[in-house]
């Protein structure tokens, strides 16, 4: 068994050495793999006099130094990675190594399952392949030789634009791959086997040709119809949307039953579950379309928010997972129904999350340690975590928001990064100050808000009581008060919006309050009668609302906010069925 121990947000520091390029060839044969990696090392701390490569589960054959084959009194091997004595600035290094795929039972890095030779290498699989700093901040760009049989495995796919196949003797082909632009290795992705496919294109806004293909088990390419109509549609929104272009020549999908995973946003090469992608167009319902649409949308999305601007390290996990999840999820709402994709991601998000936060494994979207960083794929970075960002859309605005991504993607293209320089980006175009905001990247749990209000009919006016109530942490420590926005509307006896008028908190716009503080009192003017109290439209905030003042049937009747109505309709609901029960 594995000797876990726990690694500390605190103790992180950049690589001694990085990989400018990684030049690999696989040799696939039925009872091993053969890879030969070739690589450019460069130093960039000076005072670093060894290498340490991670590497797993490989049988080392030989190794090279700048052309000198080093023996083994040269180096030091152990069970988890490779150490050399490296004092210089740059180094060409090349390793060839052994693998076995069949007998890869944990599924990292390259594994044979149905036939078919697949890699997953997100967090740490890439050392399993072959000897490599497996870590995200380092980013290399890749050149990918492919050699197997031919008739058993027709198609070799790997990571950028297809450069050359051959025909080789017996029986052998191979492809050569190159990726132009650096990613790190938990972006690596290999496919080879007897796969089925569809094929089209997509011309992209400034006039560029991309080949696109969707691969699949034999069999099921009548199936592969919706997920690429669905591809084009994430191409054109990105690009409508967020101004991104796709900059490779060829954008290809694998969906088949063994992959191990969902899917994985490989760079250039996106790999599925079958599940995620096939659809019958007889007998798919409207959700199963739906869910194919969002998630080959997510991976999609990926390819700007997560491959072409990766994290730093996986603390920083959720700066590539929740601001794409928040990304699919308003490409869903753009191409179906925007309260209908509302109500759905706030119901995943209660029944998962809320559930999650209020629990003994409850973490931020941005954990300080781990023991096992696959242990935080969770609700919480995923789905919290595009709650974060969507918090972040609401006070900026549209094209606040727009301009503070633009300029994320400006400054910080090709590099990994963190939550502090996405953040930097959005403070940049901010109208108030984020830094109480950034307590939802470090702190846990769920607030609650107990609201109550007063109406004054003499002076027109209504006060607006809001207590927030953060539960301590799963260390038992108290928590500061998080800053949110708080969309909420008060309601003449016609359901007309009373216009919000107040000195005592800021107004991001004309329905929505910035909340920073453990209590507010905000006082209102101008109410000419007594109103209804609409609370948290389109779910502004990721809070739980206590308030015994709602009036559940005349927001049903009359709210212009389509959530407050769905809810509106289930509490009263919840209402009637324990008042029959009493």
């Amino acid at each position: 068994m594995q000797d876990h121990k726990t690694i500390y947000f605190k103790d992180y520091q950049p690589s001694a050495y990085t990989v400018e390029t990684c030049s690999l060839e696989f040799i696939i044969e039925n009872s091993s793999t053969r890879v030969e990696n070739i690589m450019e090392i460069k130093r960039c701390d000076p005072d670093s006099k060894e290498l340490k490569l991670d590497g797993e589960m490989l049988d080392l054959e030989l190794i090279w130094v700048d052309d000198v084959l080093y023996t083994e009194e040269m180096y030091i091997k152990t069970e988890e990675a490779l150490t050399l004595p490296l004092d210089c600035d740059s180094a060409r290094i090349r390793i060839i190594n052994r693998i076995y795929p069949d007998q890869n039972t944990a599924l990292e890095g390259l594994y044979r399952s149905g036939g078919i030779w697949c890699t997953q290498n997100e967090p740490e699989g890439f050392r399993r392949i072959t000897y490599f700093i497996d870590r995200p901040d380092v980013m290399a760009k890749f050149t990918t030789k492919i050699i197997a049989n031919k008739e058993t495995c027709p198609v070799l796919l790997s990571n950028g634009n297809l450069r050359g196949t051959a025909t080789l003797d017996n029986g052998k082909h191979l492809a050569l791959w190159e990726d132009p632009i650096p990613k790190p290795c938990y972006l690596f992705a290999l496919v080879a086997g007897d796969l089925g496919s569809i094929t089209d294109t997509f011309t992209t806004m400034n006039g560029k040709k991309v080949d696109l293909a969707i691969y699949c088990d034999k069999g099921n390419e009548n199936k592969c119809h919706h997920a690429m109509r669905s591809l084009k549609k994430s191409m054109e929104w990105d690009e409508y949307t967020y101004g991104r272009e796709y900059d490779l020549e060829v954008y290809n999908i694998v969906a088949v039953d063994s992959f191990n995973m969902g899917a994985m946003e490989n760079k250039g090469l996106n790999i599925f579950n079958s599940h995620y992608v096939l659809a019958d167009e007889e007998t798919a319902t409207d959700t199963d379309f739906m869910g194919i649409e969002s998630v080959i949308a997510h991976e999609y999305f990926h390819n700007w928010t997560g491959n072409r601007i990766t994290c730093r390290n996986w603390f920083e996990l959720t700066l590539k997972e929740g601001l794409t999840v928040f990304r699919d999820q308003t490409f869903s709402a753009d191409m179906n129904s925007e309260l209908t994709q509302r109500i759905d991601d706030v119901r995943a998000l209660r029944e998962r999350q809320f559930v999650e936060d209020a629990g003994p494994t409850a973490h931020p979207i941005k954990p300080d340690h781990y023991m096992e960083i696959n242990n935080f794929y969770t609700a919480t970075v995923y789905e919290k975590g595009a709650e974060v960002i969507r918090m972040m859309y609401t006070v900026l605005g549209r094209e606040r928001f727009r301009r503070a991504m633009d300029r994320y993607f400006e400054n910080f293209d090709g590099q990994a990064v963190g939550t502090e320089d996405f953040l930097w980006a959005m403070e940049s175009e901010s109208p108030v100050d984020l830094t109480p905001f950034k307590r939802w990247y470090s702190q846990e749990r769920t607030p609650t808000l107990k609201i109550t209000s007063e109406y004054h009919p003499d002076s027109a006016i209504l006060v607006l009581h809001i207590i927030q109530s953060v539960p301590k942490n799963t260390r038992h420590q108290e928590q500061l008060p998080y800053a949110f926005p708080l969309t909420i509307g008060l309601l003449s006896e016609s359901g007309e919006n009373f216009d919000l008028i107040t000195s005592d908190c800021i107004l991001l716009n004309k329905t929505t309050l910035w909340i920073t503080d453990q209590v507010s009192e905000i006082t209102f003017s101008a109410i000419p009668t007594h109103p209804r109290l609409s609370l948290n439209r389109h779910f502004s905030a990721p809070v739980i609302i206590e308030c015994d003042q709602l009036d559940y049937p005349f927001l049903m009747a009359h709210d212009s906010d389509g959530f407050v109505r769905y809810e509106a309709a289930n509490r009263f609901g919840i209402e009637i069925l324990e008042s029959m029960m009493s």
